[in-house]
């Protein structure tokens, strides 16, 4: 007998450290049509092509949603398994639009606790490196470290990926999930 999914994991990494590959692969353990909350926008050429990687590894089971701002909405409105690609990338569209963060990431975290089914968050880990060196980049890192930290303890599971390779942070090994 097949264990249930966790009703909402969050997969937090480095650039490039699997993390959307990962993701992608734990929605879809779970029965299709799987719904894609895509929050990148495509400024430039570089991006254009990033996006493009990323529908093109796609089967035709996801349905693609971009919702730069209105990922909450995004979730509420959602009926089966949906992943979110990527949060960090929301809070740059929120920051730039001078939205409320954290009544936005107060939104998102109901958003998820309600959805009907799994959930799954990728973002990207800012917080290990070196302190900013200006006030918006430390407000973004800022933002980012309480955003994951939110959703990592009302998550069901945390995986921190490494050059491929998941890392099962909540629940630790050998806990019941």
């Amino acid at each position: 007998m097949r264990q249930p999914s966790p009703h909402t994991t969050l997969v937090l990494g480095g650039a490039r450290s699997g993390k959307s590959v990962h993701a992608e692969g734990l929605i879809e353990a779970c029965p299709a049509p799987w719904l894609y909350l895509a929050t990148a926008q495509a400024w430039d050429d570089e991006m254009r092509d990033r996006i493009a990687l990323h529908r093109d590894r796609r089967s035709a089971d996801w349905i693609t949603r971009d919702v730069p701002m209105a990922l909450p909405e995004a979730v509420a409105a959602s009926r089966g398994p949906v992943l979110v690609d990527c949060l960090t990338l929301w809070l740059t569209n929120l920051i730039l639009a001078e939205a409320d963060v954290e009544a936005a990431s107060g939104a998102l975290l109901a958003a998820c606790a309600g959805a009907p089914g799994p959930v799954v968050l990728v973002g990207n880990e800012v917080g290990l490196g070196i302190v900013p060196d200006n006030a918006l980049a430390r407000r973004f890192r800022d933002a980012a470290g309480r955003l994951h930290q939110r959703l990592a303890a009302q998550a069901d599971r945390v995986v921190f990926m490494v050059a491929g390779l998941p890392m099962i942070v909540k629940p630790q090994p050998g806990a019941t999930p």
